[in-house]
């Protein structure tokens, strides 16, 4: 070949790989707790998170609210994780009849619609966030480690509260549970492993004495043996602050650790009744003061 002709080609080829690097979308970056929650091991050293076990009564969607500051306070529902989420969920007049006034939907159909400047505004005005329940993996696919997740990390840093129940509970976990696309009774699923991370070294479980699970946590702490597993039941909740949660409602949660379920002869978890306090940091029951 020619030496004119091939120092064309070779700049032709140059010029397509600078063009292809330009054209390359910018690799995701991991969405990771703020500095400030160095103050905490667990739950967020501000704001407060609120996780039911499916089918909350109005009591209890009426203690997320005054939680969050009243009904008045500016209420975002995430609604992603539902099979039909451009249908206005039930919670949402649920809320209303509680007397909220200010809430706002936020659905993204794709990643690229969670980086919408548009969609985060709410958001980012937002003291509180409801995330419905559904399917988790939804939830993964359109909001993990993109500027929603980010949002919701930055409104519990400004003293927030992000709340939600079955699904909407188990997202809020390090550890995701249940995450499979194919199915909701994989404890493990490969690449639906991670939730959101509001509770670090957490896994979350939901209905898990209604739909018989209380058992279902322990093939997860055997695989993963420091996370702490909490399991709650239907029509309860807990209330996280900081590193300790208080229960609510009318049933039980369940808390396993690599020690509970290595206990012969007796259940691998510890049931608390609502009003019990735990500290997660220290893994124990708290004392009424």
């Amino acid at each position: 070949m020619a030496w004119g002709k091939m120092r064309r080609v070779f700049a032709f080829c140059v010029a397509f790989v600078a063009c292809a690097q330009v054209a390359a979308p910018a690799q995701e970056q991991l969405v990771a707790p703020p500095a400030s929650w160095r103050a905490t091991a667990v739950g967020p050293p501000r704001g407060a998170l609120f996780l039911g076990g499916g089918k909350l009564g109005e009591k209890l969607l009426a203690a997320f609210l005054q939680l969050a500051g009243g009904p008045d306070v500016p209420l975002v529902v995430i609604p992603t994780a539902r099979k039909n989420p451009r249908k206005t969920p039930p919670v949402v007049e649920k809320f209303r009849a509680l007397g909220a006034k200010n809430i706002a939907l936020l659905h993204a159909a794709n990643r690229a619609e969670a980086s919408s400047d548009q969609l985060l505004a709410p958001l980012r005005a937002a003291r509180a966030v409801w995330l419905c329940g559904g399917r988790q993996w939804r939830l993964v696919d359109a909001y993990l480690h993109t500027p929603v997740h980010r949002e919701l990390f930055a409104l519990l840093d400004r003293g927030g509260v992000v709340g939600g129940s079955s699904a909407g509970a188990s997202i809020q976990a390090s550890f995701l549970v249940r995450g499979s696309p194919q199915g909701n009774r994989q404890m493990i699923a490969p690449g639906y492993e991670e939730g959101f991370g509001f509770l670090r070294g957490v896994a979350v479980d939901q209905h898990v004495i209604a739909r018989g699970r209380l058992h279902d946590m322990v093939q997860v702490l055997r695989a993963h043996p420091d996370l702490l597993g909490i399991g709650i039941d239907e029509n309860t909740a807990i209330v996280v602050r900081g590193d300790s949660f208080e229960v609510l409602g009318e049933s039980k949660v369940a808390v396993y650790t690599k020690e509970t379920i290595s206990r012969a002869g007796e259940e691998p978890y510890i049931l608390l009744s609502p009003g019990a306090r735990y500290d997660m940091r220290r893994r124990l029951l708290l004392a009424d003061e």
